[in-house]
């Protein structure tokens, strides 16, 4: 009896220590995996453009990663299209580069060609790498995709597009694939979609982790989507213009969900990383008359920032504070970030999970993953952000913004406690003269960091 009782217990103890063993290695693994990442963006998305933040328009996809993810709840992009992306693939203020407005029409302004950038360094990492949709850093072939690292890309070189004839505002070709440019037949979120589906089951190298950047042109005007995208609005929305900017954001959202339902299909969804995200603040309104030969109506109403102030090419929240979700099924809990986070973070916190430990000297954001996964606290954090007409700089609760002006008009100062007055309601600088001249010493550091040729003769 004895002896049986003693079997059984040695029996147990070898079963816990197997167990503890398997479940140490798998906590390992967890650790150390590398995952395939998927960057989806919106184009003009505002703050109260998404279901999650209240909004009337119906976003389930970008709900589920919310409501399964991580929430950035002060997450800070560039007031406008280029910057946020120069940003993003360099991991440092678009500032530094001269990028400060978007890059348009016959402009020569590019990416530079020397600098270190995320599909760069992934590719040291043994990472494939493929952008689809939104380029928006360099308007000629040469100065597109493949130029900066990518392997695959696909979209259009612009900052927007005819939906449906692919032309830039004043005519120019701006769809392409791989260098060269082609016709195709389609609504652009359905073809980037279509495209980004085709190269995850087909064209991918199965035996490497990937990047894939999804930059939609949606909601960007001009607003050109078919009756059933609108038909949910018809009694919710009254103005027609808002209707229509609503109806490009459900196609979006409807495009995301077949995004998330392939990776599920190709066996992808426990091993990839998906962060959505807006490139800047919704845009108020837009005047038609001088672009596309007039063909497409104007709009009184476009997105919506709500609660926070101001537009796109703004510093204030409304232009610089957007939407981001991280989502990584089994490896994310849900939950709201309060920590303040900026996109030139997005970069050295992606080769992080890439495993690379070398950052070149240029990245100036932090790497900020310990911050998403485990809540952390992110020490000293600054957050620099220039425009073409302002300059802001966040330390936490407070921020700084200043106007310049054409002379005779002297240059404009704000500071804001962010933290309570999210919406910027009460300049407070001459309550808080010290903390002020502190807060103008920092940006004026970071001003004289940028580069002395900017591209701010466009604003939109």
């Amino acid at each position: 009896m004895r002896k049986s009782i003693n079997a059984k217990i040695e029996l147990l103890i070898m079963l816990l220590f197997c167990f503890s063993v398997s479940y140490g290695q798998k906590k390992q693994n967890n650790l150390t995996e590398k995952p395939n990442i998927i960057l989806i963006i919106a184009d003009d998305a505002g703050w109260n453009d998404v279901e999650y933040h209240g909004s009337v328009i119906q976003t389930p996809n970008i709900d589920f990663l919310a409501k399964n993810g991580v929430e950035l709840n002060r997450f800070y992009a560039n007031p406008t299209c280029s910057p946020s992306r120069a940003s993003l693939f360099t991991g440092r203020p678009a500032s530094r580069m001269g990028i400060v407005a978007p890059i348009s029409d016959k402009s020569q302004f590019k990416l530079p060609d020397s600098i270190a950038t995320l599909p760069k360094l992934l590719h040291q990492n043994n990472y494939q790498t493929a952008l689809i949709g939104k380029w928006h850093l360099g308007l000629q072939q040469s100065s597109g995709p493949k130029a900066y690292g990518f392997d695959y890309s696909y979209g259009f070189l612009h900052g927007q597009i005819d939906q449906y004839t692919h032309l830039y505002k004043n005519g120019d070709k701006s769809w392409y694939r791989n260098g060269e440019f082609i016709d195709e037949q389609g609504h652009a979120t359905d073809l980037i979609t279509n495209e980004a589906i085709h190269w995850l089951s087909e064209k991918r190298d199965s035996n490497k982790n990937f990047f894939l950047e999804v930059a939609y042109s949606a909601p960007h005007f001009p607003l050109q989507e078919e009756q059933k995208w609108k038909d949910p609005y018809m009694n919710s929305i009254k103005d027609s213009s808002r209707r229509d900017f609503a109806a490009a954001m459900s196609h979006l959202d409807y495009s995301i969900g077949i995004l998330l339902e392939k990776l599920k299909q190709e066996n992808l969804d426990k091993n990839t990383l998906v962060i959505f995200m807006s490139d800047n603040g919704a845009m108020e309104n837009w005047d038609s008359r001088n672009e596309y030969n007039g063909v497409h109506p104007s709009n009184t109403v476009l997105g919506d920032n709500s609660p926070l102030r101001d537009w796109k090419t703004s510093n204030y929240e409304g232009g610089i504070r957007v939407p981001c979700i991280f989502y990584w099924k089994d490896h994310l809990k849900n939950y709201k970030s309060e920590s303040y986070i900026s996109i030139i973070d997005l970069l050295p916190s992606i080769l992080f999970l890439a495993g690379d430990k070398n950052l070149p000297q240029s990245i100036e954001g932090k790497n900020v993953w310990p911050a998403i996964a485990e809540n952390k606290a992110i020490a000293n954090q600054q957050i620099y952000v220039r425009g073409h007409l302002q300059e802001s700089l966040i330390r936490k609760p407070w921020k700084i913004i200043r106007t310049r002006h054409a002379d005779p008009v002297p240059t404009e100062y704000e500071l804001y406690n962010i933290e309570k007055d999210p919406e910027e309601k009460n300049n407070v600088i001459k309550q808080n003269e010290k903390i002020a001249k502190q807060m103008n010493e920092a940006l004026e550091i970071q001003f004289k960091k940028d580069a002395k040729k900017v591209n701010y003769e466009k604003i939109k």
